[in-house]
């Protein structure tokens, strides 16, 4: 049987601090309790077991524009007194900001999702364990070349409230869970690396088998690589790569980042940016997406936000914050990385609107190209203000609509406003990633690859 809801009862001590703001004070809690499991498996044995419960609160105090904020991973009734007492004290080493401020309510209602399995609630421990063991498994049948390096089941619950003398008063529940897999291809005195994993609302939704597969495919795909020769080359990014792609693009494209003067696209809203085959959304309302929350980091309802569409620059996602700094209005894009920090502007659930062709038929098409299937430095490798873009990579090489002999040791390097524009098709093959980027094949045209 499913436990109920008790982000009530974090909504009701969220109330009583907000409750003691003094006059001519902004004060918003952020409350949290969370419940995690992680299990990691080496040759059929369980080699690391954690179950973690963890709780607390965060306290924001705003007054002539000085923010102080405090936490404390306890909701003991005694250390929250402290924890707002301290939050107080903390406003004089900040300095004034004309900008600072909570949210308010914008009138955009939350759209219903079931974020929460109650079937993984119940899930006993010993069958986590035993998918752990089962993928570790089946990766190793693959491929009599492969080994497992670790084999993982992880999952994770978690209740949260917002309150703020602001008018904001949410609380909800989410959970999930995902395996993984990584795996070594040895041939010789040469090793690969490869990796899968499968995520879900609940563990029958975990494709366990594919993740195996893929697993095993990535590693043993790259034994006997080569350096290809240097020449520009129309390249195919593999979902997972197309979603690290778009993590670094999704970084330019907030309110913050532009204001700051750390993104490519500050003052070129209403331009074409991108090839008219891209419409980018961020859209934590899809319950498919990993990262789906019905709401921000600010307690505001969580929305589809159009960013780029048909290669247009539309938007960008913004805080309460960074949309006052913009003269904005708020994008629901409030992203919070703790009970201790404050909340900044950041993509929550970011997708590439599909195509319709499956990889295969897209590399069919191909004359001279490369599969690109992992790539090295990336963040490292990226300019957000130039958008210069450099990184190495490995993969498969394309020749007359075939895949053919891997090669690795190479570099792709382009502009970021050049590889927006170069994109010649988007996949129809949607990938479901455990991370804020879902990821799609994407072919882009005349990209430098630098290589023998």
């Amino acid at each position: 049987m499913s436990s109920p809801d008790r982000s009530g009862e974090l909504l009701t001590i969220a109330d009583r601090v907000v409750a003691m703001a003094a006059p001519g004070e902004q004060v918003e809690a952020y409350i949290s309790r969370s419940l995690s499991t992680e299990v990691r498996v080496y040759e059929g044995e369980v080699e690391h077991f954690v179950s973690a419960q963890s709780e607390g609160i965060g306290i924001r105090v705003i007054r002539d524009g000085r923010t102080g904020t405090s936490y404390a991973g306890t909701l003991d009734p005694s250390q929250i007194a402290e924890v707002l007492a301290e939050a107080r004290d903390n406003l004089g080493y900040g300095e004034a900001d004309e900008w600072a401020g909570l949210a308010v309510p914008d009138g955009v209602a939350v759209t219903p999702q079931t974020l929460w399995d109650p079937h993984l609630e119940t899930t006993p421990t010993a069958r986590k364990i035993q998918l752990a063991k089962d993928l570790e498994r089946m990766a190793l049948a693959a491929d009599a070349r492969v080994r497992v390096d670790d084999s993982n089941y992880s999952d994770s619950f978690g209740e949260a409230a917002v309150a703020t003398t602001t008018g904001i008063r949410v609380a909800g529940r989410e959970n999930g869970c995902y395996l993984s897999v990584g795996t070594l291809a040895d041939d010789g005195d040469e090793t690969q690396t490869g990796f899968g994993f499968t995520v879900g609302r609940n563990v029958d939704e975990l494709d366990v088998e594919k993740a195996a597969r893929e697993a095993a495919d990535r590693a043993t795909r790259l034994l006997g690589a080569t350096k290809p020769a240097s020449r520009r080359v129309t390249v195919v990014l593999d979902p997972y790569v197309t979603a690290q792609f778009l993590g670094i693009i999704g970084g330019t494209l907030n309110g913050e980042s532009v204001v700051k003067g750390r993104s490519l696209f500050a003052n070129r809203l209403g331009d074409d940016v991108a090839s008219p085959l891209l419409t980018l959304v961020d859209d934590p309302t899809n319950p498919l997406a990993y990262t789906a929350t019905d709401i921000d980091g600010e307690g505001l309802a969580a929305r589809r936000n159009v960013l780029i569409e048909s290669g247009r620059l539309g938007m960008f996602v913004q805080s309460s914050y960074s949309a006052r700094r913009m003269g904005a209005t708020t994008t629901g894009n409030g992203v919070r990385g703790g009970i201790g920090g404050s909340p900044s502007a950041g993509c929550l659930a970011l997708q590439i609107v599909p195509g319709r062709r499956s990889q295969a038929e897209i590399i069919a098409g191909i004359d001279d190209g490369i599969l690109v299937q992992q790539v090295q430095g990336l963040h490292s490798g990226v300019n957000p203000v130039s958008g210069d873009f450099s990184t190495g990579a490995a993969g498969l090489s394309i020749s007359k609509g075939t895949l053919g002999a891997p090669v690795r040791e190479f570099t792709i390097a382009s502009t970021l406003q050049k590889m927006l524009l170069d994109i010649a098709e988007v996949g129809g093959d949607l990938e479901w990633l455990p991370m804020r980027a879902t990821g799609v094949s994407l072919v882009i045209h005349d990209v430098t690859m630098s290589g023998a």
